[in-house]
């Protein structure tokens, strides 16, 4: 039975089509794909050249990041063993520093590039970006907003690293906490404190960094004697015990310089202080002090000068104190003084009169 003898519908939709509309149907289809297929397979072939760079530059980065920072942790390793390594350079924050650089700067790589791989396909289809990156653009920002303490945090913490503020090992005053960093990471920074609690401190809260540990550091002490002492002979007993400690170990390698005397600091009517001073090994100032110190006051007593604070010499010259036996002065030692009146007993009245 044809096509056409079948009944029709209601709906002219509905209505089956014939073999040559069918034909003519798939004909038109044939050559629309006949028309298109070059743009398509360029589309495709553009699609795949651009995911096919994109890749390669991201693998080809990030191994060159990697060789990077493989390279700064051999050097760091390196000058460890050396004489000046153990002093200059920290094994443990070379290493953290640089993987923490690496790993901020391959995410920025990756992050680029296949974000603008991806804008470039979408470019291909043809897609409007405008609508798209406006978009973006608000989402960024609620997101900025909302997390702000985060991006504080996280930006603080890259600039740190980036400036080598700080790291392992290093003694640093943050304001909210001080002592020793433990670990430097890109949002939280630890610190171990004096009593051995470990602090959490946010990036985004240091606002000032004091780095007792980098470059010198300062061993300042005063001398207090008496003002009839000469001043010269002290200079130079303090100046050969400061000598005779430059010269033993571990001192010689803690001492950065001589130490100098850097004369009088304080002139008072029973005593003056001499101020002494000298470049130490960072973090190792409290021992060069305590140490010079020590050898100071041993250096005073061999020499017979008194330091302010001991025994006073005429103590020592008159034995006993003459007044130790003495009472303090009584207003009743006096008969007719007002309080002696009043303690003085009333006489007794006599009955028999």
């Amino acid at each position: 039975m044809p096509w056409s003898a079948l009944p029709a519908a209601d709906d002219p939709q509905t209505v089956p089509a014939t073999l040559d509309e069918a034909a003519e149907r798939a004909t038109s289809a044939a050559g629309w794909v006949e028309e298109n297929w070059s743009t398509w397979l360029n589309t495709g072939l553009r699609i795949i050249l651009i995911l096919v760079v994109a890749l390669l530059l991201r693998m080809a980065i990030r191994r060159a990041l990697t060789k990077l920072i493989a390279r700064m942790n051999r050097s760091a390793q390196a000058v460890e063993g050396t004489a000046l390594g153990g002093l200059l350079v920290n094994a443990e924050r070379r290493r953290q520093r640089s993987e923490a650089i690496g790993s901020v700067l391959r995410s920025v790589a990756s992050f680029v590039i296949l974000g603008t791989a991806g804008l470039m396909i979408l470019g291909a289809f043809k897609i409007d970006l405008a609508p798209l990156l406006a978009s973006a653009g608000v989402a960024g920002v609620a997101i900025g907003f909302g997390a702000r303490n985060l991006v504080t945090d996280f930006l603080s913490g890259v600039f740190m690293i980036l400036e080598d503020q700080y790291g392992v090992g290093d003694s640093v005053d943050a304001g909210v906490a001080s002592g020793e960093v433990v670990e430097v990471g890109l949002r939280v920074t630890k610190l171990r404190g004096d009593n051995g609690a470990i602090w959490y401190v946010r990036n985004g809260e240091i606002k000032r960094i004091g780095n007792l540990s980098q470059g010198w550091a300062t061993a300042a002490l005063d001398v207090t004697v008496r003002p009839t002492e000469d001043l010269d002979e002290v200079r130079e007993v303090i100046t050969g015990a400061a000598e005779g400690m430059a010269k033993e170990e571990p001192w010689n390698e803690r001492l950065w310089g001589p130490v100098e005397v850097l004369g009088l600091d304080e002139v008072l009517l029973d005593s003056m202080t001499i101020r002494v001073s000298a470049k130490t090994m960072p973090g190792k100032s409290l021992g060069v002090e305590r140490e010079l110190r020590r050898r100071i006051k041993h250096a005073l007593d061999a020499a017979g000068i008194r330091i302010v604070g001991g025994t006073p010499a005429s103590a020592e010259e008159s034995g006993a104190d003459p007044t130790a036996g003495m009472a303090a002065p009584s207003a009743f030692g006096s008969a007719i003084s007002p309080q002696s009146v009043a303690a003085t007993p009333l006489p007794k009245p006599d009955l028999g009169k």
